[in-house]
């Protein structure tokens, strides 16, 4: 008899229903893991952005335990060279402290300031542009080709001067970790032709 199978269905799904009801939430988390207080993991997410759009974020190059290292930082907006280095100036915060990474720069009787233009950024600096070690100028170099550059180009391809007390360094690109200077290529030789025959 049909009607009498769902009848028989309806009521034991009723059953199953109104016994789980009457079940605490101490009863079905029976599996040994005791509730725990708000736990703090950082910093909260930094906003939702429309679909399809990248999250803007700024990479700021510190020295870890095994070499440079980025620590990418979440942005409003796309942030310039000069800002990049101003945050960089002030130092890793307590995630990237956390994650040992540590700020080299010496501190400096100044701000830095930078000039831009297509796929070229030349850092001011407020001392003498040799005086920095290596660990520094990468930071440098790194934390501004990564900055938004117009020019579209990739940040390996930016190319950055370090000018202080009538002193260039540079141009400098960053490749991955460190800064390297950037070797142009020189005219090429063509092969001498010997007379037609």
């Amino acid at each position: 008899m049909p009607n009498s199978a769902r009848a028989r269905r309806i009521a034991l799904g009723g059953l199953l229903v109104g016994a789980l009801g009457g079940l605490t939430a101490s009863t079905l988390t029976g599996c040994g893991i005791a509730p725990t207080g708000v736990i703090d993991a950082g910093e909260p997410a930094y906003g939702v952005k429309a679909p399809g759009k990248p999250v803007p974020d700024v990479q700021l190059y510190f020295l870890g335990p095994a070499g440079l290292r980025a620590a990418s930082r979440p942005a409003k907006a796309a942030v310039g060279p000069e800002e990049a280095v101003r945050l960089l100036l002030e130092g890793p915060n307590e995630a990237e402290r956390q994650r040992g990474l540590t700020n080299v720069l010496p501190v400096l009787p100044g701000r830095i300031t930078a000039d831009v233009r297509d796929g070229e950024v030349t850092l001011r600096l407020p001392m003498n542009a040799k005086r920095l070690d290596t660990p520094s100028v990468s930071q440098l170099v790194c934390t501004a080709a990564n900055a938004s550059v117009p020019g579209s180009r990739h940040p390996a391809e930016v190319r950055v001067n370090l000018v202080g007390d009538g002193v260039k360094v540079g141009p400098m690109v960053c490749g991955g970790t460190n800064a390297f200077p950037l070797i142009q290529a020189g005219p090429s030789a063509s092969p001498s032709r010997g007379p037609a025959d």
